[in-house]
């Protein structure tokens, strides 16, 4: 796994829009992973990357696209034009956000909320899963199927 990956696991979408469709272009999933029993939920763009109920995917969240320890001063997630391509070339979706909010849940359980442009992600389970995510920090969003 690449150093700057902060999470990663292999998530089933348990459903999609479950309180209705709200906007034409974005869709709401929830899904569980498989490996760490993390819950998620998690607005994006249904137009440019169609998804379905039960469908699988992995989800990475990154504290940079670039080599691991080189400093990603742009904060972008497009190729920077210099020939070299980063973790976005092995992922199907990106999305480049901000973690907002830690709420802290019974015991070791805790939720860490991260805002994409106003796309929202919710990311449930043990603290120990998400040490690596910063309130306040940059991230990245990246998904595969």
């Amino acid at each position: 796994m690449n150093s700057n990956v902060v999470f990663d696991d292999l998530f089933s979408i348990e459903v999609i829009d479950k309180d209705g469709k709200k906007f034409d272009r974005v869709s709401r999933l929830a899904a569980r992973s498989s490996n760490h029993s993390m819950h998620l939920t998690l607005d994006y763009n249904s137009e440019i990357f169609p998804l379905t109920a039960d469908q699988s995917f992995s989800l990475a969240l990154a504290t940079s696209l670039g080599a691991p320890g080189a400093e990603d001063e742009t904060h972008t997630w497009r190729p920077d034009g210099r020939g070299g391509q980063g973790l976005e070339a092995e992922y199907d979706y990106v999305m480049y956000g901000k973690v907002y909010k830690f709420d802290e849940g019974a015991g070791e359980i805790v939720t860490a909320y991260a805002s994409f442009g106003g796309l929202l992600m919710a990311l449930t389970g043990s603290f120990r899963h998400m040490q690596g995510i910063v309130l306040g920090e940059p991230i990245y969003l990246l998904i595969r199927t």
